[in-house]
């Protein structure tokens, strides 16, 4: 069930009333690439609504579940969050401004204020734990779960010179031996090209 809106009608207009609210509830389509809240994870909202001259101003705190993929290694895991709220909301939001909509029969939908506070706090490259290995870039396989046999690595630098190198081995069995001192071919003479 989707996080229901809050009525505050008792609210609204008395300034200095407050109440608390606790909500339970789900968001769908939360989430980025790495970083998720599943469409049937519940979010638990521990709210304070106090109205002020402005509106209603809502702080608590969020709670719930990520699902995260690493960004080494991609496997999912889950990390519990907590984020604090404070906002405010008004029958007249400004553009410009960091405000919220109370709808016109004195609705406080927390929606939209729970998608922005915990979607910035996702993380941008989450790790399933600070020494992640990765996956190999040669065999895909991951190394945290020792799937990766082990390569031989060469510096990119020389990669090109490591093309050449199985035709210069060609080159070397397939010439004839031409004796350890004479470069003309003959083992018994002179290496100074006297018989």
């Amino acid at each position: 069930m989707t996080l229901a809106t809050i009525d505050v009608r008792d609210l609204v207009g008395h300034p200095g009333a407050s109440r608390e609210e606790e909500l339970r509830g789900t968001v769908e389509g939360l989430g980025t690439e790495l970083v998720r809240v599943g469409d049937d994870a519940e979010i638990q909202a521990d709210l304070l609504l106090e109205s002020v001259v402005e509106g209603i101003l809502v702080s608590g705190r969020l709670s719930g579940t990520w699902t995260l993929r690493c960004a080494r290694c991609l496997a999912e895991f889950e990390r519990d969050f907590d984020v604090d709220v404070h906002e405010l909301f008004v029958e007249r939001p400004d553009e410009e401004a960091d405000e919220y909509a109370l709808d016109p029969e004195a609705g406080l939908d927390p929606d939209q204020m729970v998608r922005d506070a915990v979607g910035v706090e996702m993380p941008f490259s989450p790790l399933c734990r600070p020494d992640c290995l990765g996956l190999c870039e040669i065999c895909g396989g991951n190394r945290n779960l020792g799937e990766c046999p082990g390569h031989e690595r060469i510096d990119p630098r020389f990669a090109a010179l490591s093309e050449l190198l199985p035709s210069l081995r060609d080159a070397v069995v397939d010439e004839p031996d031409r004796g350890p001192h004479d470069p003309h071919g003959d083992p018994h003479g002179d290496p100074h090209g006297r018989n």
